[in-house]
């Protein structure tokens, strides 16, 4: 890939040298800060600004040059035979001229009346992220991004909290098209990203709005003359907030300590195992790397206008063998058959090889006294059969053997849409389009037998007593069909303004998963290492007894009518209004959702005229509904059937089949009823710009599975709601014609409870978690630790428990509800999740071409689930280091309770077990030098750039894991189970344009 590359460039090079001079120069705003995509004409030649606002054009000296751009004052200049550095001065109204993508179109900003954030391509673009919603952590008030480090694993996003029990994730909208994650998106093909996040915004989107949605524009050419684009980025990987564990001699001294005090001799075998291993670093990736190459070239003449673009990412994780390979591709081409007419196609897609995903959790469980490879006898060492050797096995085989070239997994996506535009009776516009998304994905995983040394017996013996090699094959189809019809009316009578939309949109998805099994014939020749045998059918390999196999499969379809009203007065009085009409196969009943938003632009009022404060001034307020259309199975109202009790027919048995749960026809879809108000300002020459708004959504009708043992069903029942505040704000300004800079920082809140779940008394259970009425969805559940008991005295004064043996130096749990013991009815929420306040905040200098940028992000007020080193009752396990000031005697210690992990009273789910979750994150750190055009003249070269990026550098936190940001599903969140890290990333970048 990277010789092609190189060929490449020499050969788009070949012809720039051998072109004649050019005008060159650079576009600024008043900060200092390039401008991309601004318009340069000469004559009947134009040409664009690139991302760092560099252009060139074929132009006479002393040519008036004519530079424009939505959003500023249009400049005209002679041009010079000197490189030309040109300033534009912003609109005095830039922020309400913005353009945003919105449901099945575009509007101005200042004509809408809800809550959506757009970020610029270019903020996405140099940050070492396979998907770019990653690299917006922080930037958007009200969104929350959770990734879990692993390379190629989906994020976990979402928009102003946790509104469903089974789905959180946004829906995503890339080029019209619905899909439910943009992984095959290269970050650089991306122009802008609109995140929607208000009834207002989403009503128009129906049963798929109530989670948010994300709209992601790609790239498409502009008139001028063709550009080729060339980035590179190298990434070198390594691990942050390692967990602290005890080493060889103190773990040692505490697992004596604890079979003295389980009744045992301290353990006789350490003559046998006298390492000192760091698990962590044992199986760590070492040098990690994330790369990435992506090319663009792009055409635009006055009819038609081609995108291509072209991207290889290679990731590696931070354990060994971790390895995501990434190639994608994107077309887009539009093309005026006429004034009237214009056609248009968008194509892209991806194609990931994908790794065998691992974790840490091993590592933390692992005793460090035992050396993972056996020099003398040629194979790994087996842990100790008593401290966790047949449970947490040998980490460092697992990576390295077990799953070492042991997968092969490849996924194809195809994304693709057509579409027809014809412009009629001066007003109306119709567009036709149709998309598709293809997905498919093929694995075949082999699992090897080992033979591992025992020192304990002195022998080699199988490791994880696996006896039979064996062959699993997987295949998944993931087919989408989407087409929208869309009439669009726009007039303006007077100060009347009217843009009248009306449509119709029909999706259908088709999922298959196919997957079988078979083993090796008992005393048999192993199934080969070797991929050319991994399949079911593997001849003469394969036991035909032990065959299984396993399919799933489920289509569905939806047809949609909606309508949506954009008025304005004047630009002073703003209307937004949408409706849609919902019909799914899933359910037997139509639904609908609709929104209406208002908005006052005070600015544009006769008392604001003389004042200079403001420049722009709208309060803005919206009410609608939304829908959620997940639920945890398809079809809900079309129940499977199980097996009932049989009967015997004369001299056979008869299987007798009954529903899986009870019907209910009348099932709709989860309904959430939203509604904000809000204001948005620009002050002081357009320098402070202000966003601010309170939010409220109430998901009612919560579709719910009821288990009363001798009966189940789906019913609609239950209620969620989500509260809060957001703002933002920012300030860009020039301090001279050398330097500038900008600050802007953000902030949300969120209150998020249970109102109901289905009748009063009934909860739901998801490991430590729980949804239960009055409290935050996904919260923890267990006893409240009031500190440790210090004597026999102190027990017998204390409740008595029934949870099972306990005594001095074990955790002293509380009664909360007074009956005078402890009992499972003491168990309370001790947890909550979700963060009070999420936050952000970025600042940026620019001296001549040198330019520094620094991003934070962080979250207050929620709790993290430690799930990991609490002691296990069923293997050994080694020890955080907190357990050293573990309690030995009276007033030795109130919280760290006695070693004794063979008990199971202190490993009951408690407050030990939480942690704050607070952390203040430095995201990304950026140092950058534009090189002068001057410079690059003699080479054609329209600008190049060169940065260092440096991400998540570092982490406050008083959490214990890898990192306290940790995703999960709608009720189980915020639970470290000791997986993985957030990698720190530094990279070295580069970007030229020709």
């Amino acid at each position: 890939m990277r010789n092609f590359i190189v060929g490449f460039l020499a050969l788009i090079l070949l012809p720039a040298y051998m072109s004649g001079q050019v005008i060159t120069g650079k576009v600024l705003d008043q900060t200092g800060l390039g401008i991309p995509g601004a318009f340069v004409v000469a004559g009947n030649v134009s040409a664009e600004t690139d991302i760092d606002g560099n252009f060139s054009i074929a132009a006479k000296e002393g040519q008036i040059l004519k530079i424009s751009l939505v959003g500023f004052e249009a400049v005209s200049i002679p041009a010079t035979a000197k490189p030309m550095t040109i300033t534009m001065k912003e609109s005095q109204d830039t922020a309400l001229k913005e353009v945003v993508v919105i449901g099945y179109g575009t509007a101005k900003k200042k004509d809408l009346t809800g809550s959506s954030v757009k970020v610029s391509g270019k903020d996405v673009a140099d940050k070492p992220n396979t998907n770019p919603v990653a690299s917006i952590q922080g930037k958007v008030s009200g969104l929350s991004v959770v990734d879990s480090g692993k390379p190629g694993e989906k994020l976990d996003v979402r928009i102003r909290g946790t509104a469903s029990r089974y789905q959180t994730q946004p829906l995503y909208v890339v080029d019209g098209l619905w899909t439910d994650n943009i992984d095959f998106i290269n970050p650089n093909d991306i122009e802008s990203m609109d995140i929607l996040k208000d009834a207002s915004s989403l009503a128009i989107f129906g049963a798929r709005g109530a989670n948010g949605v994300i709209i992601v524009t790609t790239k498409k050419a502009k008139e001028g003359k063709t550009t080729i684009n060339f980035s590179t980025s190298l990434g070198i990987k390594h691990i942050t907030n390692e967990p602290s564990l005890t080493d060889a001699s103190n773990f040692k001294k505490l697992y004596d300590e604890q079979r003295i005090n389980q009744g045992l001799p301290p353990y006789g075998y350490y003559n046998l195992y006298n390492a000192n291993t760091d698990w962590i670093h044992a199986i760590e990736n070492k040098g990690a790397t994330i790369i990435t190459h992506n090319i663009s070239v792009t055409n635009g003449t006055e009819h038609n206008k081609l995108y291509v673009g072209a991207g290889y990412t290679e990731d590696e994780g931070l354990i060994k063998n971790e390895d995501y390979k990434r190639f994608t591709f994107n077309v887009n081409d539009e093309l005026e058959i006429s004034d009237a007419i214009k056609v248009g196609v968008n194509l892209g897609g991806s194609n990931s090889k994908l790794p065998q995903l691992h974790d840490f959790i091993r590592t933390l469980q692992a005793t460090p006294i035992v050396e993972p490879y056996n020099q003398k006898q040629g194979m790994y060492n087996q842990l100790p059969s008593e401290i966790g050797g047949a449970q947490v096995g040998n980490p460092l085989l697992d990576v390295d053997g077990v799953a070492n070239g042991t997968s092969l997994a490849e996924e194809f996506r195809f994304v693709g849409s057509v579409f027809t535009e014809i412009k009629f009776l001066e007003d109306f516009k119709f567009r036709a389009s149709f998309s598709a998304d293809l997905g498919n994905k093929d694995e075949r995983k082999y699992s090897p037998v080992y033979n591992v040394w025992d020192n304990e017996s002195n022998q080699a013996t199988l490791y994880r007593s696996l006896a039979l090699t064996d062959v699993w094959q997987y295949k998944t189809d993931d087919k989408k069909m989407q087409e929208d019809y869309l009439l669009t009316y726009t007039k303006s009578l007077g100060n009347h303004n009217i843009t009248l939309l009306g449509g119709y949109n029909r999706n259908y998805q088709y999922y298959s998963q196919l997957s079988g099994n078979v083993k090796q014939y008992p005393n048999g020749t192993p199934i080969p290492h070797d991929p050319r045998f991994w399949y079911v059918n593997t001849f003469p390999y394969g036991d035909p007894t032990t065959k299984f196999a396993y399919s799933d499969q489920w289509d569905r379809a939806s047809a949609s009518y909606f309508t949506r009203l954009l008025y304005n007065y004047d630009g002073r009085y703003i209307v937004n209004a949408s409706f849609r009409r919902d019909g799914s196969s899933d359910l037997r009943e139509w639904q609908n959702f609709w929104t209406v938003g208002a908005a006052w632009d005070i600015s544009k009022e006769k008392f604001m005229e003389e004042q200079k404060f403001f420049n722009n001034l709208k309060l803005k307020g919206s009410y609608g509904t939304l829908g959620n259309q997940y639920t945890s199975i398809h079809y809900p109202t079309y129940p499977n059937y199980k097996n009932g009790q049989s009967a015997v027919f004369g001299e056979s048995l008869v299987p007798a089949y009954v529903l899986a749960y009870r019907n209910n026809p009348d099932l709709r879809w989860e309904t959430v009823t939203s509604y904000e108000g809000g204001i948005e300002a620009t002050m002081l020459d357009s320098r402070l710009k202000i966003e601010a708004a309170y939010y409220n959504k109430t998901t009612d009708d919560l579709l719910t599975f009821v288990d009363l043992g001798s009966e189940q069903f789906y019913t609609n029942s239950g209620k969620i709601e989500n509260k809060g505040v957001e703002f933002s704000a920012s300030w860009n300004d020039e301090i001279n014609e050398n330097w500038s800079y900008s600050l802007s920082g953000n902030f949300s809140t969120i209150d998020n409870v249970v109102k109901s779940v289905y009748i009063d008394g009934f909860q739901v259970f998801d490991g430590p978690s729980i949804m239960t009425a009055g409290a935050p969805m996904g919260s923890f559940y267990g006893y409240t630790v009031e500190g440790l008991y210090q004597s026999y005295a102190d027990v017998l004064a204390s409740p008595p428990s029934t949870l099972g043996a306990y005594g001095p130096g074990d955790f002293k749990y509380k009664d909360r509800n007074g009956d005078g013991k402890i009992t499972p009815d003491d168990r309370s929420v001790i947890g909550n999740p979700t963060p009070d306040v999420s936050y952000g905040f970025s600042a940026s200098l620019n001296y001549k071409n040198f330019s520094f940028s620094i991003d934070f992000a962080g979250v207050y007020g929620n709790e993290v689930y430690r799930n990991w080193g609490n002691g296990s009752t069923f293997a050994q396990f080694n020890y955080r280091t907190d357990r050293l000031d573990h309690w030995t005697a009276a007033g030795t210690s109130n919280w760290e309770p006695r070693i004794n992990d063979g008990s199971s009273y202190n490993q009951l789910a408690s407050t030990y077990m939480i942690e704050d979750g607070s952390y203040l994150r430095l995201r990304n750190v950026q140092f950058g030098y534009t090189f002068d055009t001057e410079l690059l003249n003699k080479a054609s070269i329209q600008s190049l750039r060169l940065y260092l990026n440096a991400q998540n550098p570092y982490t406050w936190t008083k959490a214990s894991g890898f990192t306290p940001d940790i995703g999960g599903t709608p009720t189980q969140f915020g639970v470290d189970n000791g997986g993985y890290p957030v990698a720190r990333v530094i990279s070295l970048g580069l970007n030229v344009t020709f």
